[in-house]
């Protein structure tokens, strides 16, 4: 049986990660912080993020970090293996950085939050958002030239992480990565980032997230109605 077809018949998870599939992570600085003051930080973030994948074995089909969050696109093998990841890293990270900057508290802003996404031109629209993350914060004037990224690696032929993706980047992918997004993906991919939402053609969407009980997440949030303060 493929997995496609173990995932729509397996019991309701409730947001539980399901192996195989690729997801999208995310998660922000503590009241939209910065996290990573230096270059030191980052190193060390990604020198966890090297650990975390051998501790639990995960395939990244791409990666950014930024100065206040990051994104992730995740290719987990095993049931559940997302959130043992990602609470391994954050852990281990935050414990680095309270030990290094003399501090306490949150770092963080709560628990990540991440999507599935359908494996075919959707996961390559999930990637070039990732990668291309700085470029649209006007932070660089090309995607590759931010240091703290799969494309950069990409560019300078030197992983510090693997990169193993279900659907391979196209030829033309830097050129494309450099290119804005269309406003309807970029707001569907936000729609996906806020509510948790499934990624993907509209069969697929439904039926994953049916499949791993996240219906709420395709519901409509309909304008309510306010009170007038006086």
């Amino acid at each position: 049986i493929s997995r496609c077809d173990r995932l729509w018949l397996m019991p309701r998870t409730a947001r539980a990660s399901v192996g195989g599939l690729c997801y999208h992570a995310i998660n922000r600085g503590n009241a939209r912080a910065c996290v990573f003051h230096d270059s030191h930080d980052f190193h060390v973030f990604v020198s966890l993020m090297r650990q975390a994948c051998m501790r639990i074995p995960m395939r990244i089909p791409a990666w950014c970090l930024m100065s206040n969050h990051f994104h992730f696109v995740l290719w987990p093998y095993q049931d559940g293996d997302l959130g043992r990841w990602m609470h391994w890293l954050l852990t281990s990270h935050v414990r680095r950085h309270h030990k290094r900057r003399g501090t306490e508290g949150r770092i963080w802003q709560g628990p990540f939050r991440s999507f599935p996404i359908e494996q075919d031109a959707h996961l390559l629209t999930v990637m070039r958002y990732t990668e291309r993350n700085p470029l649209r914060a006007s932070l660089v004037e090309r995607a590759e030239q931010w240091p703290w990224s799969s494309l950069h690696e990409i560019v300078k032929a030197e992983l510090s992480i693997d990169l193993e993706t279900p659907v391979e980047r196209p030829d033309d992918w830097l050129v494309w990565t450099n290119e804005p997004q269309s406003a309807d993906e970029e707001a569907a991919l936000r729609l996906s980032i806020r509510r948790s939402r499934p990624y993907g053609g509209k069969a697929w969407t439904v039926k994953t997230a049916v499949a791993l009980g996240m219906e709420q997440s395709l519901q409509k949030s309909g304008p309510r109605a306010r009170k007038t303060k006086t």
